[in-house]
């Protein structure tokens, strides 16, 4: 059974940051290209980052370019998202997926970035 479990998530001030964990099992990790993808309230699933089996290879959406940063660590099964200079409009909830439109993710960890 594939598992995706979030976390890492919480309130945190504009220009902070936070860096989200995904411990990833019941499906070969390591040959497995991974995405972050992201909710807010009222709108849809929205594609954040993509990052390929060996890790080298990473994609972000525009809007969190040069802000957030994709990386793995296939010997810990794991997915890590880092955020920096979060603005209030990266208000959302944060999934791990096995795809890009995000059929197949865990149950998330909330990220609200306010004052």
């Amino acid at each position: 059974e594939v598992q995706l479990v979030e976390s890492g998530g919480g309130l945190v001030q504009p220009g902070g940051s936070l860096r989200l964990s995904c411990a990833a099992s019941g499906f070969t990790f390591s040959a497995s290209t991974m995405y972050w993808v992201r909710q807010a309230p009222g709108k849809g699933l929205e594609w954040v980052s993509t990052i390929w089996p060996s890790g080298t290879t990473t994609f972000s959406a525009p809007s969190v370019k040069g802000r957030f940063t994709i990386s793995r660590d296939n010997a810990k099964n794991t997915l890590y998202l880092q955020l920096d200079d979060l603005k209030t409009g990266d208000t959302a909830m944060y999934y791990c997926a096995r795809d890009r439109s995000g059929s197949t993710r865990g149950q998330g960890t909330q990220v609200t970035v306010s004052d």
